[in-house]
């Protein structure tokens, strides 16, 4: 999976979310639209956070949600969502987020490729600001595109 190949229905831009596990909802139902996931997975989401707490806000404002590989996932992918009022998750440095990754892989092994490029796009701080004000997909797509040379 590249970054700058993914298909227009894993990006949801200015959502509304009441609270966390909702935020985690709305990037799961884009990862259903995005043929990634079934609708079980979002649930798998939510249910790590409840079990680990918010170790997925891996930066200020941005939260990577996941959950083991699993039937529910059909194939390797990502959504991106934005929020149009940050959240908070419980995260004690890196709240209120108001970008929400959400990460499907079939195997464990298929995720280190696709963390590395996130890291690569997140490494700069200006990153997760220029994708939450981001009002078109064409613009989360150039900043994620900063972590991958052009083919």
């Amino acid at each position: 999976m590249r970054l700058r190949e993914l298909p227009d229905d894993v990006f949801v831009l200015r959502a509304h979310a009441r609270d966390w596990r909702e935020a985690v909802r709305l990037a799961g139902e884009a990862l259903v639209l995005g043929a990634v996931t079934t609708d079980a997975y979002a649930e798998r989401m939510v249910q790590v956070v409840e079990e680990f707490g918010a170790y997925i806000v891996i930066a200020p404002g941005l939260a990577l949600a996941h959950a083991r590989p699993g039937p529910d996932v059909v194939r390797d992918g990502l959504a991106v969502v934005t929020l149009d009022e940050p959240v908070v998750f419980g995260h004690p440095h890196n709240d209120p987020v108001e970008v929400v990754l959400a990460l499907a892989v079939t195997s464990n092994e298929g995720h280190m490729t696709v963390l590395a490029e996130l890291a690569n796009v997140f490494n700069d701080p200006s990153a997760t600001r220029a994708i939450a004000q981001a009002t078109t997909v064409a613009e989360i797509r150039a900043v994620l595109a900063r972590a991958q040379p052009e083919p």
